[in-house]
């Protein structure tokens, strides 16, 4: 059983082929651009998640 969760193992090894692979498909200019849009999408979702029950009870009435 252990022997089937080795594979799936992340290692320090693995995340630097990672980043290796986005630096050369990317470039270094680029990586900051995509990191903006990560980031304003996670919070987008946050924001969303967090939407008032209120809300809700407001659409139902209509």
């Amino acid at each position: 059983m252990v022997a089937l969760l080795i594979p799936m193992a992340i290692g320090p090894w693995q995340i630097a082929l990672v980043v290796i692979v986005v630096l050369l498909l990317f470039g270094g200019r680029k990586i900051p651009e995509l990191m903006r849009g990560l980031g304003s999408g996670i919070k987008e979702f946050k924001d969303a998640s967090k939407e008032d029950p209120d809300d809700k009870k407001l659409d139902e009435k209509k």
